[in-house]
């Protein structure tokens, strides 16, 4: 008598539900059950049952021409309303202000496992993925000088993947250039992520010194020079302290 596969257990399951959803982070096309079998390194049948599943449950939809599959309706929803639980839509006009007065990207953004997430800003575009590595970025290095509890240390980051050849690859000189960002009070990315790119970022804290988000500014650097770094920060940091009282509770803020 043949074997048959046992279905997952409820937690694998979910697992495997919630891991077929983050193969879209990439904002790429549309993809097709073998795509998502190939990426989560599943059989065929259980990269489609999943998909059934999901699609079922609004989580995702499908091209019926091309029968490949695409975030769906509930997850829009879902994000809606988290964007508005807590409290992004406030920041829209301070980023705007941000970016108008300084001629730059303003850019919000949170952390998620290995990445920084951008939520809210002029990055936010149907074209643009919203995911940066913490690594090699100025958002993810504020995010990581101060860590939230749970975040994780520099152990639990994937491999340092090189984009330019000033990305930093090497944890110990990640933990000093961090080291550097916690005295100087900001990040810099000076063409580690792409060349022709220069961001710096400050952290929103709480009341515990951790960053619960992390705000950029992104430019070239003809317009964000060495001596432009202090013009650049202290309206940075005023926006900071604008989105500290927008987006924390009263008991979480700052001193």
């Amino acid at each position: 008598m043949t074997d048959v596969p046992r279905p997952p257990s409820g937690s694998q399951a979910v697992r495997r539900a919630l891991d077929l959803l983050h193969c879209f982070h990439d904002n790429g096309p549309d993809l097709s059950a073998a795509d998502l079998a190939r990426r989560l390194e599943l059989s065929g049948s259980t990269a489609h049952r999943l998909a059934r599943t999901l699609l079922a449950a609004g989580f995702l939809e499908q091209d019926f021409r091309t029968a490949r599959y695409r975030l769906g309706p509930a997850v829009t929803e879902l994000g809606r309303l988290s964007y508005h639980q807590r409290g992004l839509h406030l920041a829209a006009p301070e980023l705007a202000d941000l970016a108008e007065r300084t001629g730059a990207t303003a850019d919000l953004a949170l952390r998620s496992g290995p990445y920084a997430v951008i939520v809210a800003g002029g990055s936010v575009t149907p074209k643009v993925g919203l995911r940066r590595p913490l690594h090699s970025t100025a958002l993810g290095k504020v995010l990581l000088a101060w860590p939230r509890p749970g975040d994780g240390d520099l152990g639990t980051l994937p491999p340092l993947h090189a984009f330019t050849d000033r990305t930093i690859v090497e944890r110990a000189s990640l933990e000093r250039e961090l080291a550097h960002v916690r005295r100087t009070g900001h990040a810099l990315n000076d063409g580690e992520s792409a060349h022709g790119v220069r961001t710096l970022a400050v952290p929103v804290l709480d009341h515990a010194s951790h960053a619960r988000f992390a705000l950029a500014v992104r430019t070239t650097p003809e317009l964000l020079p060495d001596t432009r770094i202090p013009w650049f920060l202290e309206r940075a940091r005023s926006c900071a302290r604008a989105l500290e009282v927008l987006l924390l509770p009263p008991g979480e803020r700052g001193a």
